[in-house]
């Protein structure tokens, strides 16, 4: 027996199937299946109205325009790596998908830029800069899956923040289309500007609560002349984050700092947790990059159990493998849930530590990677992925870290974004009146609240 629609839903898809192309809708249950979740595992209640597969701006406009009409909520998506759940999409949402959208637009060498799509590739435009001998400096860990589109939905950090900032810092800017179908443009193509409001840096992390975007004017860089790379092993997580602080004091500021515990090395790759119970990972690059990479060597050695130091491409990619697989390492164990926080860089051992005694009170088993040099740390507990719900003493673990990363004057998120997992710890963080404020721009951009609805605040 098949249940008769809404009236708004069954006359929303009448409408998208009338002023869209051919193929564009699509409501197949698998199809609305695989588009209704996203990497962090959150299980929605039910299957989404819809998928439309957006080909262009027209696609999304008119999408909008009808689903603002008729007050149907809206998911926009891409490649849903996401780890927070802002991509999920329950009965009755109607599903935005851009990953289709995956032109290279624009790239120019001189102004050192490029325009595309949402649904491009973050490591595809990396390779496709780096035949003009520039790159797209964030990396996240996701850059061979996550797109564009949903890394500037989410300010994505990545291993190189730590010297070239996070996505925002790379974003000129955008071409978005309001919830009524409204198109705009902000930014510019100059590194410089001041003109208005940055509507840019509003909408880079708004996580597609405030406008969708369809295209993106990125600041591009030059590849370094030269990269060199320090792996220290150590005893323990600690003395491996109190050593991070030494590169600081010698001076250097470097492209990554990566650090890993032993149970993630022990994941990865069992042979690696023999060498010590953490890693830490250093990257210099330009015309300094050696020296630099001297000085780290130096600074960490006495901490440390064992140093190494290399200048060749290869040999570096296969030290960083032990960050970059440790993800899918751990979901090969069970389902995780992902933390997120930051705490100032001076604070990480101390917020080590505390994960440690939390992870033991509630015996709940915790996996900790972070970018050293800024402070991120992810804490992941990884559960049964059998189980319909997250068991009470992960979600209890959980609060008590978000509260641990307040108490030390951090963040419930550096790079994931909100999404539904830590909705209700954001006000803790904002206060009332910063709060009340950012649910005043939400109105302002989506009077009727269809976009993305019950993510973000």
């Amino acid at each position: 027996m098949t249940l008769a629609l809404p009236t708004a839903s069954a006359r929303l898809l009448g409408l998208l199937a009338r002023d869209l192309p051919p193929d564009r809708l699509a409501t197949d249950p698998r199809t609305l299946a695989d588009r209704a979740v996203d990497r962090s595992g959150l299980r929605p209640d039910g299957l989404p109205l819809a998928v439309v597969r957006a080909g262009s701006t027209q696609d999304v406009t008119v999408t909008l325009r009808h689903a603002h009409a008729l007050r149907v909520p809206v998911v926009p998506r891409g490649a849903g790596t996401g780890l927070s759940g802002g991509a999920t999409a329950g009965e009755g949402a109607l599903v935005l998908d851009l990953s289709g959208m995956d032109r290279i637009q624009e790239l120019s060498a001189e102004d050192q830029l490029a325009v595309v799509e949402p649904g491009v590739v973050t490591a595809d435009l990396d390779r496709a800069a780096a035949g003009y001998g520039l790159r797209y400096a964030p990396d996240p860990a996701s850059a061979a899956w996550s797109t564009i589109g949903g890394n500037i939905a989410t300010n994505a950090g990545g291993l190189r923040c730590a010297k070239y900032g996070v996505t925002r810092d790379s974003v000129l800017g955008l071409e978005a289309v309001l919830a009524d179908g409204t198109v705009v443009r902000t930014g510019r193509r100059t590194v410089k500007g001041v003109t208005g409001y940055d509507l840019t840096a509003l909408l880079t992390g708004s996580e597609g609560t405030l406008a969708v975007i369809t295209s993106a004017t990125l600041r591009l860089r030059p590849v370094p002349v030269a990269t060199a790379t320090v792996a220290a092993y150590f005893a323990d997580f600690e003395t491996a984050a109190e050593a991070s602080q030494a590169i600081g004091r010698a001076g250097v500021v470097p492209a990554l700092a990566e650090l890993v515990d032993g149970p993630v090395l022990a994941a990865v790759d069992p042979a690696l947790r023999t060498r010590g119970a953490a890693l830490l990972i250093v990257q210099s690059d330009g015309a300094g990059a050696a020296v630099e990479a001297a000085a780290v060597a130096e600074a960490v050695a006495r901490a440390a159990t064992s140093v190494e130091t290399t200048q060749d491409p290869a040999e570096a990619e296969a030290l960083l493998a032990a960050r970059r697989l440790a993800l899918p390492a751990l979901e090969r164990l069970g389902r995780p849930l992902i933390e997120d926080i930051a705490v100032p860089r001076s604070r990480l051992a101390e917020a080590a530590r505390e994960i440690r005694a939390i992870s033991a009170r509630h015996d709940v088993p915790v996996f900790t990677i972070a970018h050293a040099a800024d402070g991120n740390l992810h804490p992941i507990v990884v559960v049964d992925p059998s189980l319909d719900r997250l068991p009470d003493a992960a979600w209890e673990a959980a609060g008590e870290i978000f509260a641990l990363a307040l108490r030390l004057g951090g963040t419930l998120t550096g790079e994931h974004g909100v999404g539904v997992l830590k909705r209700q710890w954001v006000a803790e963080e904002l206060g009332p009146a910063a709060h009340a404020l950012q649910r005043r721009l939400k109105e302002a951009f989506d009077p009727r609240g269809i976009l993305n609805p019950g993510k973000s605040l």
